[in-house]
């Protein structure tokens, strides 16, 4: 069996399944693996420059895949598109920023250009400005986002951009999600926090047993992190991350945190380059409940298709005629 969509078809994928850009975890191990076992992978440089982007290209091999962006911060740093574009990815996938600048640079190398969205705004916008493929981002994702749930905004944006394809993404760990995101109309699903507590993701093994051992009312979508790495993230974004000794210390703090930051900052990093994860960041999604090992990247991709599979067969069996 399969699960042919109109990403698989667009894409030439087997299944509907997309590796979230995750910066730092989404190396080219992880990516090439996921596209090995039937989906896509997606590089995630996040503040990385062209070094990390070519060694990671470098560390996919053969294999084909994207790459996703911060989109504000490359408008920054435009050497990250430039290196990116140069090693002909499969799909550029632009999140968080305008990506209408972008577009027609991107489809002279041939690649899909995919926008992440968190509203039916975004989305429209996003469809007009010519894009192929539009993710849309429920609240429950680790990670930067916005503020509305997957549920009501998947069926939202996949009526606000028809027939443009809609990508679910947001705390989908398992195939029951995979199945909930093509009920509501969407043609696939991103996932994120699922591939982080995989052997081949980068990250520290304390990152990722925290992300097995962790449950989804452990996590809060916060600023701090952002605040004390000194990263001016946007509004309306702010990251999901699993509560830790520096949430219970700064969240809903703010302003203390900033009149101390310096000292803080310099506390914070050194923390994060020993690994501590009692004080620095692990981005997860409210789905890690479902999140029971780290495993290699195609037993999860087997794994999550065949439950999707299941799950769609025995909600058809509910249908009887009369």
């Amino acid at each position: 069996m399969a699960l042919a969509t109109e990403l698989t078809r667009l894409l030439d994928i087997r299944h509907p399944i997309l590796l979230a850009p995750m910066g730092a975890v989404s190396g080219g191990r992880l990516a090439a693996a996921v596209t090995r076992a039937g989906g896509l992978g997606l590089l995630g440089p996040g503040y990385f420059g062209p070094d990390w982007i070519e060694q990671q290209f470098d560390a996919a091999g053969n294999t084909p895949v994207g790459i996703g962006f911060i989109t504000w911060h490359m408008a920054k740093h435009p050497e990250q598109l430039e290196a990116a574009l140069a090693r002909k990815p499969r799909v550029v996938m632009l999140s968080f920023g305008d990506p209408a600048p972008y577009i027609p640079l991107i489809r002279q190398t041939g690649a899909v250009v995919i926008a992440q969205v968190q509203s039916r705004e975004m989305a429209a916008a996003a469809a007009k400005c010519g894009v192929d493929i539009i993710v849309a981002q429920g609240a429950e994702a680790g990670g930067h986002g916005a503020s509305r749930g997957g549920m009501g905004l998947i069926p939202a944006v996949v009526d606000a951009v028809a027939p443009l394809p809609v990508v679910g993404a947001g705390g989908i760990a398992d195939g029951r999600g995979l199945a909930a995101a093509l009920s509501l109309g969407a043609v696939g699903v991103l996932m994120g926090t699922r591939f982080f507590a995989s052997e081949e993701a980068l990250g520290s093994p304390a990152a990722k047993e925290r992300l097995v051992k962790g449950g989804g009312d452990d996590t809060l979508r916060t600023t701090i992190f952002d605040t004390v790495r000194k990263i001016d993230w946007p509004t309306p974004f702010t990251g999901r991350a699993l509560a830790n000794d520096f949430t219970q210390r700064w969240h809903g703090k703010e302003g203390a945190l900033a009149a101390g930051l310096e000292a803080e900052n310099a506390r914070y990093t050194a923390a994060a380059g020993k690994g501590d994860v009692d004080t620095a960041v692990v981005w997860a999604g409210d789905g890690i409940d479902l999140i029971h090992a780290v495993e290699p990247a195609e037993k999860i991709v087997t794994r999550i298709v065949a439950e999707a599979e299941a799950c769609l067969a025995r909600t058809a069996s509910l249908v009887t005629a009369g």
